[in-house]
């Protein structure tokens, strides 16, 4: 799909992959609806899109919240007339080790990572479906095959993440000409770490941040090839590591 003039909802659209991506679709011409919580954040990306001679939108929503979603979608297709795309990157890594019982982490990120996505899906899903056209892209991890310290729970929702997107692929594409994309980075260089407060786990990863990690660019130059193929190709997973992460 040839994003020039298409519109694509970005989730966590206020920092990191999400940001990255935002700037990379508007420059190829796309329409971008920039949703976070972070109204600040989002207000100041759209002015960097805007400057360089871009569209964007901002609609602050939660993504655990289906109802907040289904009004991000609504003003979309207020402001443009529809929806192309939808860019499911909202997500958290609180890791922890299971026998510390930080029950509110794992729900949170059970909430945001798997529950954030499948609200995403319900609100675009039925717009896509009447233009028999679109992409819905997953931002999984390389975490959904290979378990890291701390991340049983983390490593658990990403894996959801990844196979509800194989199973949505497989039920819409043929049916419906709508591409399914799980995108699975490794290790890049966003905040989602600093969502972990776990002494022992950060002491655990200092040796992984020697390591040169992807950048939120990388991410966002896969999801852009991905989304930029003709309809007839669908690109089912993108596993993309930093060189040297083993």
């Amino acid at each position: 799909m040839n994003v020039n003039d298409k519109v694509v909802i970005i989730t966590g659209a206020s920092s990191g992959i999400g940001k990255a991506t935002a700037l990379k679709m508007a420059k190829e011409g796309a329409k971008v609806v920039l949703t976070a919580r972070s109204e600040n954040k989002l207000k100041d990306l759209a002015k960097e899109i805007e400057k360089g001679k871009g569209t964007a939108l901002v609609i602050t929503a939660d993504v655990t919240k289906i109802d907040e979603f289904k009004k991000v979608v609504e003003k979309a297709k207020k402001e443009f007339g529809t929806v192309h795309i939808l860019i499911n990157n909202a997500g958290l890594m609180p890791l922890s080790y299971v026998e510390k019982f930080k029950t509110g982490d794992w729900n949170k990120m059970v909430d945001v990572n798997i529950k954030g996505v499948l609200n995403g899906v319900e609100a675009v899903l039925p717009t896509l479906i009447e233009n028999k056209n679109g992409h819905i892209i997953n931002i999984s991890s390389t975490a959904a095959y290979n378990y890291f310290p701390g991340g049983a729970v983390y490593c658990a929702t990403k894996a959801a993440v990844q196979m509800f997107s194989e199973g949505l692929r497989k039920e819409i594409s043929a049916k419906h000409g709508i591409n399914v994309t799980s995108i699975e980075p490794g290790a890049v260089d966003t905040s989602l770490f600093e969502t972990i407060t776990d002494e022992d786990i950060l002491e655990e990863l200092k040796g992984m941040k020697k390591m040169t990690s992807l950048q939120a660019e990388d991410i966002a130059n896969a999801i852009f090839y991905a989304v930029n193929q003709p309809k007839r190709a669908n690109i089912n997973n993108i596993h993309i590591l930093p060189s040297e992460q083993q």
